[in-house]
């Protein structure tokens, strides 16, 4: 990503409006007013993936309006996906007026009139996708501006979590990849906004929505010991013939994904000291083993070691790497 603006060096008469100025040609055109012009703070980077250009700021509480006239105004033809990432803020477009918190993510449409607030200081990402990429996916996407997207739903957290991530990944990917990427990330946007309106997506191709939805069904139920490919497959709409097809192509299938997610879950919880008090088979259990010979056999098979081996391996590792704080062992000569 690059930097493009920050108020850090500006006078504190000059920062908002050159940042409103700065704001308008790389976003959307708009009023703006800020809650305190003189402590305002803003800062903005750019990037691309593939054809859906990037933009992520940060600023302080203001008010913005983007009106009939902006609208109609030539050059909004991409329609906006914003992501909330921290901090908390308002939008009105269509279906009124949402609240957004951190992680939070809303379609906007710049040929209709919104407005809104930023009312703490936040950070913002804005993907600026070409309006054709999605509306292949869902149709006209009349109705679904302005509707909430909730990171917390199941069916929302793995688009968050990706689209959060894509500035990370901005500029060191190969031309293949990153469209790869892309697509991905567009299709799980068209997989949320197509549930919040009750309608099926047409993804860039139904293997991916396939892997997809049997993804979002097994991060939702992996603590269900019941869970096998049968369940999944039914919850995710499709047979499970056709997902392990689908699955093959990623070297992976429905039992496999199921397996490697529930030993990564037990290894994150015994690599956490807050998790110290539980038993390593109360753990196990907790995310779906049902059989502890089987756990162990699978948990050494993926990290070539043990739990109980594992878990005492990371304790010894915080053990040495405590700072000491300068004090000395009873009895130790200065």
């Amino acid at each position: 990503m690059k930097s493009i603006f920050s108020t850090k060096d500006l006078h504190p008469r000059d920062r908002f409006d050159r940042w409103h100025d700065v704001a308008c040609r790389t976003i959307i055109r708009h009023d703006s007013s800020p809650e305190d012009r003189f402590t305002f703070r803003a800062e903005l980077q750019t990037g691309a993936f593939d054809e859906v250009g990037l933009v992520l700021f940060e600023n302080t509480p203001r008010r913005y309006l983007h009106t009939v006239g902006h609208a109609a105004l030539p050059g909004t033809d991409d329609l906006l996906i914003w992501q909330l990432l921290t901090g908390a803020a308002s939008v009105e477009q269509s279906n009124g007026e949402v609240a957004l918190t951190g992680g939070d993510v809303v379609l906007i449409d710049p040929r209709l009139p919104y407005s809104g607030r930023f009312s703490s200081a936040s950070r913002s990402l804005v993907l600026k996708v070409p309006r054709h990429a999605l509306e292949a996916r869902l149709g006209k996407t009349s109705g679904m501006s302005g509707r909430l997207l909730n990171w917390l739903q199941t069916e929302n957290s793995l688009m968050s979590a990706i689209l959060g991530m894509l500035p990370i990944y901005e500029g060191t990917l190969n031309p293949r990849a990153e469209m790869l990427v892309k697509d991905h990330a567009l299709d799980l946007v068209a997989i949320s906004l197509a549930g919040v309106m009750d309608q099926r997506p047409r993804v860039s191709s139904a293997r991916s929505l396939a892997c997809v939805n049997v993804r979002i069904v097994i991060e939702a139920r992996l603590a269900d010991p019941a869970l096998d490919s049968e369940a999944v497959a039914a919850a995710a709409g499709f047979s499970v013939r056709y997902v392990n097809a689908a699955l093959a192509g990623e070297g992976t299938s429905i039992r496999r994904l199921i397996q490697k997610r529930r030993l990564e879950r037990c290894r994150k919880a015994l690599e956490d000291p807050s998790q110290a008090h539980r038993t390593v088979s109360e753990i196990a259990y907790g995310w779906g083993f049902s059989d502890m010979t089987h756990f162990g056999r699978s948990f050494r098979a993926a990290y070539a070691i043990l739990p109980s081996e594992y878990r005492h391996a990371n304790q010894s590792d915080r053990v040495r790497s405590a700072p000491h704080n300068g004090r000395r062992k009873p009895g130790s000569v200065p």
